[in-house]
């Protein structure tokens, strides 16, 4: 498994690379931004480790870069320890948010666990009307047309899939894609619906997100 650590501050860097090179993984580092995403972009990486604070590009721009062209696993490091932080953070598609100073154990735990996500066999196709998402291939098509997702959208979609017909409220999507307790004042469900429904339910007639008024949301090829 390859992984690539985005860290400016020199000690935490290459505490990082040697840590994680002794726990088997095959480490890269960049010390800035620019430098960060360009590896991201051009290499094959399982996963990310992203410092948030750093001068040039920041963790939040290399995010939304990264995003909108890479699906993969990305884990945030910053020494800011606020709600609003934390939030940003998924929703630009982070998948953990780590606060700095950290457990390494913890850090490797948690790579661990998103590195089995993304490994993760399922042996049946999903359909629904048009749609089809292929759990193996990580891949989601609509009338023939292939449908590039984040990590969190693809889970997201997943869920909603596999669940057709329920309407599911935004605390179990909260728990099952974000592995966090919903608080009413969060949007991060929301937002994460709102641009699940831009890719696939905009550019066509028939709309397969439903809102279920006072609960949360539903999949479903019915009206």
């Amino acid at each position: 498994m390859a992984i690539l650590v985005i860290e400016d501050d020199l000690k935490t860097g290459d505490y990082l690379k040697k840590g994680l090179r002794e726990s088997g993984y095959s480490v890269d580092l960049a010390r800035n931004g620019t430098d960060g995403l360009h590896m991201a972009l051009e290499n094959d990486y399982d996963l990310v480790i992203l410092d948030v604070m750093m001068p040039g590009k920041d963790g939040w721009t290399v995010m939304s870069s990264l995003r909108s062209k890479r699906d993969l696993p990305v884990i945030f490091l910053t020494a800011k320890d606020h709600v609003d932080d934390r939030i940003r953070g998924l929703q630009l598609g982070a998948d953990d948010y780590l606060v700095k100073p950290f457990s390494f154990t913890e850090l490797v735990l948690r790579v661990r666990t998103l590195l089995r996500r993304g490994v993760t066999r399922e042996s049946d196709l999903f359909q629904v009307a048009d749609l089809q998402l292929d759990p193996v291939r990580h891949k989601v098509t609509r009338q023939g047309t292939n449908i590039v997702l984040t990590n969190k959208e693809f889970m997201l979609l997943h869920l909603l899939i596999k669940r057709k017909g329920e309407a599911l409220s935004r605390a179990v999507i909260a728990s099952e894609v974000w592995d966090m307790n919903f608080d009413s004042d969060t949007n991060v469900v929301d937002v994460a619906v709102k641009r699940l429904r831009a890719k696939i339910d905009a550019p066509f007639e028939q709309k397969l997100i439903h809102t279920v008024r006072s609960i949360g949301y539903m999949f479903s090829d019915e009206p």
